[in-house]
């Protein structure tokens, strides 16, 4: 197994940058709220996008997490599968726990959460009528 500082050194940074910026874009997150669900300082993490600066490992590892991705992904020797099922990182990782919770709480939150996505398509179609 070659040493980590070898991928570093044959990285192609403008197309990591790139791979990057279009793998966040897909997934609706800005780079101020990835910079944050990461814990580093947004101009931090806009030197990756602009290809003057690469995260560290284990800051490539949460940002594969966080995007959903593998690494071989994220360093382009492969290419990302598919579509993401939920865009929203905290979403996502709540919904991983779900399993975790009673029969009862996962009754609960099927209501609230049907009940969000009712007001949300009424008021839609609230506005479409106003606007007709």
């Amino acid at each position: 197994m070659r040493p980590i500082h070898y991928w570093y050194e044959h990285l192609d940074m403008a197309a990591f940058a790139e791979r990057l910026r279009l793998l966040r874009q897909a997934r609706n997150i800005t780079q101020a709220r990835l910079a944050e669900l990461l814990g580093i300082n947004p101009r931090a993490y806009n030197r990756w996008e602009t290809a003057d600066n690469v995260p560290h490992l284990d800051t490539l590892i949460k940002i594969a997490d966080i995007l959903q991705i593998s690494l071989d992904e994220l360093a382009g020797r492969k290419e990302p599968s598919g579509e993401v099922k939920i865009r929203n990182y905290e979403l996502h990782r709540l919904c991983q726990e779900v399993d975790n919770l009673s029969d009862e709480d996962q009754k609960a939150l099927v209501l609230v959460m049907d009940g969000l996505v009712k007001k949300t398509q009424m008021t839609k179609v609230m506005g479409q009528a106003a606007k007709g």
